[in-house]
């Protein structure tokens, strides 16, 4: 099991500016992603992708996959061993984050599996 070492930098912003930053955000699932993900590493005082896999051979974005229903697709975040991350934008039905990570968990090494809406009003139900 890959253990990644907690980063003991302190937080560039705090958990409200966090939020604040990210509520007022209107940017589509693609161009918004990775920087919602790196900021939060950074709020939590995780390592980020490159910085702990410059190879990007256990920990990367889009991460490619073979689906279990066949074709090929991409795990916004993966860490193996750890999780695989779909995120979706405003207004997007994360029930279907979801049942994408479902079609990638075997390639993924059936990792715990994680679904994202950086900016919704209500969670899954």
């Amino acid at each position: 099991m890959l253990a990644i070492p907690l980063d003991n930098r302190r937080m560039s912003f705090t958990p409200q500016q966090f939020i604040s930053r990210w509520k007022k955000t209107d940017l589509s699932e693609r161009s918004a992603y990775q920087q919602h993900f790196l900021d939060l590493c950074e709020l939590l005082g995780q390592p980020k992708p490159v910085e702990a896999d410059p190879a990007g051979t256990w920990y990367t974005f889009e991460k490619h996959v073979s689906k279990t229903r066949g074709g090929k697709g991409f795990a916004d975040v993966w860490l193996q061993g750890k999780f695989g991350w779909e995120y979706k934008g405003k207004h997007k039905d994360l029930r279907a984050a979801y049942h994408q990570l479902l079609d990638y968990r075997e390639d993924l090494e059936n990792p715990p599996l994680m679904a994202d809406g950086w900016h919704r009003q209500r969670s899954l139900q």
